[in-house]
């Protein structure tokens, strides 16, 4: 029998038996389906995580006060950084950009409007450790920072719920009665490591504390975010930075950091890892819908068996060989994993593009893996699910056959 004819023939046997085929292919369009989405969830979590980390850097160092823990108490609100420890650390040969970091909430006021928003204060090297590119204007420079100036720079999702112009550079807003500046507006960006930079405002640290929030210690930070260059070594970097805050702290050998360092590319990799482990747990997951269906075409194909005893018996007692019985009995077991492992893969990609574009407008990676995942279930499922009645069919004695009712 050529390729054609057991083609043919094995259309002909499940078309003869639309409901249960179409029953038995369901099973496997689920299983590859799942399999498709859970592939295309994991890679897309594991893209935003990049993403996410892109926009800041993984060349980007954070440094928070106070040790993680100590005797089984907290001292993670302890100001153990001060801005001379900022201007130490940027003197590391492996540091670009450094910058103290202090956070809190704003209500600005511009008009009739006000917004809520979250303020930072923080040096220029912010927007090198930030990577932020100006749309209008211009960041403040060291001098703002000496002399506690009113200017601030705005992300532009702020400036439009001010409802400000479009080129807002010199007008003048209120945060908590006092009147600032505008002098910058960021670049549309997103989220980043450190909060979104679209609807932020960021002033100059020694304006935030001594005029807009006050400080009983104005030298001291709660946290620094430093950049290093780009052929540096994050963890040699992260010792010297060890070494230097330990030496300046006066800590002795026994003694805990009074710091924590986060090392963004530690943590990107380690998120990494997380969504990887995730994705495999949600195949294993899907895959059980894929043995599912597989055990479905193995009960499909033992029921033919039977129902074609008389036919099998004919065929063997006019001289068909057992392996012709095999070939064509794997050759309707394939074709139904097969059908069911494109549709199921058409449908899958669909779904997962259609929701990540339509309803989250992110655009979902596609990744080859799918299809050669589809194409690898169809072959093995198929043969797997149809070896067992295939053989049966194949051992059938051709006089009990033919005797079969």
């Amino acid at each position: 029998m050529t390729f054609y004819d057991i083609a043919h023939e094995s259309w002909l046997s499940i078309s003869g038996n639309k409901m249960r085929s179409f029953l038995t292919v369901l099973g496997i369009v689920i299983g590859i389906m799942a399999v498709v989405v859970m592939v295309a969830v994991g890679e897309t979590v594991q893209q935003s995580i990049t993403d996410q980390f892109s926009s800041l850097g993984t060349n980007t160092i954070m440094i928070r006060a106070g040790a993680a823990q100590s005797a089984g108490v907290r001292t993670g609100n302890r100001m153990t950084l001060t801005m001379d420890d900022v201007q130490y650390i940027s003197q590391l040969p492996d540091v670009a950009a450094a910058t103290p970091v202090e956070n809190s909430s704003a209500q600005i006021v511009y008009g009739n409007k006000n917004w809520a928003t979250s303020m930072v204060g923080v040096y220029p090297g912010y927007a090198t450790v930030q990577n932020i590119e100006m749309e209008y204007g211009t960041f403040f420079d060291f001098a703002a920072v000496r002399n506690a100036a009113t200017y601030a720079v705005i992300g532009p999702e702020t400036a439009e719920e001010l409802g400000l112009p479009k080129n807002p550079v010199g007008e003048i807003i209120r945060v908590r009665n006092i009147p600032m500046t505008i002098i910058g507006v960021t670049k549309a960006k997103g989220d980043s490591g450190m909060g979104s930079q679209d609807d932020m405002l960021v002033i100059p640290i020694t304006t935030l504390k001594k005029r807009v929030v006050g400080s009983y210690f104005p030298n001291a930070v709660r946290q620094i975010a430093l950049k290093l260059y780009q052929d540096s070594d994050n963890n040699v970097a992260t010792e010297q930075i060890t070494a230097l805050l330990r030496q300046r702290h006066k800590l002795k050998d026994s003694d805990p950091d009074d710091f924590q360092i986060t090392d963004m590319k530690q943590v990107m990799e380690t998120m990494n890892t997380v969504s990887g482990y995730l994705t495999l747990l949600l195949i294993a997951i899907a895959a059980v819908s894929l043995l599912v269906g597989s055990i479905g075409i193995m009960n499909m194909m033992l029921v033919s068996v039977a129902e074609r005893t008389r036919e099998i018996g004919i065929r063997k007692a006019i001289g068909a060989q057992e392996s012709t019985i095999i070939t064509q009995f794997l050759s309707e077991s394939i074709l139904i994993s097969f059908m069911g492992s494109m549709i199921g893969l058409i449908l899958g990609v669909g779904l997962s593009q259609g929701v990540g574009r339509l309803l989250l407008h992110y655009n979902v990676p596609f990744s080859i893996w799918p299809v050669v995942v589809s194409i690898s279930v169809a072959i093995v499922v198929g043969l797997a699910s149809g070896v067992m009645p295939a053989m049966k069919a194949a051992k059938l004695n051709p006089i009990d056959s033919l005797r079969y009712e």
